[in-house]
């Protein structure tokens, strides 16, 4: 252009879905998803209280490994709310008495597989309401990070990789026994991970049997060179606001 200015093309940085009739879809719509855990805690329902007058859109954990721990889940399409809004509010009140674990620490963001046909589905509303779902009050996080050999396979190769372990979690939620959600968080964490893995269920022996399975699969097995650490916990308080 003369003036010198650049059109943004925001198709860089969608993320892509696609229509029935083949046409690709973009989105730069998506869900960041933030974990908090802290240990010393004395009173649950006062935390859960703070974030019931702050209409937080998120959940409040029982750290089921640590008899003091809690952790806040919480969600927003844009990233500024964790710092205009989260932060402040951890700062104060009953947050303000907690002290923090870092090491378990996760951001991520929803992300496409590039199939799907509704992406405010796949980023937005499908996570949300797994993630606020009374039927799933267990829960699993935990980050992973892939080794360089699994980058170096050809595409072919990583899609059959890829696609052996996603076919443990497809039985486990067709069977209605346990979800997933999947965060990409390249760049969003200090240990250089790539994704945050968050198993939701009624119980807890599902998510332990699930992450069991998936050890046995190319990607656990050969591909990835870090897990963890894992939090495990039991939803206490859950909003969808």
């Amino acid at each position: 252009m003369a003036d010198g200015s650049v059109t943004q093309d925001r198709t860089m940085i969608a993320d892509k879905g696609r229509s029935k009739a083949g046409e690709i879809l973009y989105s730069n719509r998506r869900l960041f998803v933030q974990l908090l855990a802290y240990g010393g805690c004395s009173d649950v329902e006062a935390v859960a209280g703070a974030l019931r007058e702050a209409r937080l859109p998120a959940v409040l954990y029982e750290d089921v490994n640590d008899p003091h721990g809690i952790a806040l889940l919480s969600f927003h399409e844009s990233p500024d709310f964790f710092l205009d809004t989260v932060r402040p509010l951890v700062g104060r009140g009953p947050f303000s008495a907690l002290v923090p674990k870092p090491q378990y620490t996760m951001l991520g963001r929803t992300y496409s597989m590039g199939w799907e046909s509704d992406l405010d589905e796949a980023l937005i509303d499908r996570p949300r309401k797994r993630m606020c779902d009374p039927g799933l009050r267990w829960a699993v996080w935990y980050p992973l990070r892939r080794s360089g050999s699994f980058e170096q396979l050809e595409e072919k190769e990583q899609r059959a990789v890829l696609a052996e372990h996603g076919s443990v979690g497809q039985s486990f939620g067709r069977a209605g026994i346990a979800h997933d959600i999947r965060l990409a968080c390249h760049g969003l964490n200090r240990e250089d991970n790539d994704f945050i893995i968050g198993v939701l269920s009624d119980e807890l022996h599902a998510l332990s049997a699930i992450v069991q399975r998936m050890r046995k699969t190319r990607q656990t097995s050969l591909y990835i060179e870090r897990l963890g650490p894992f939090f495990v916990g039991r939803a206490f308080w859950q909003a969808e606001t």
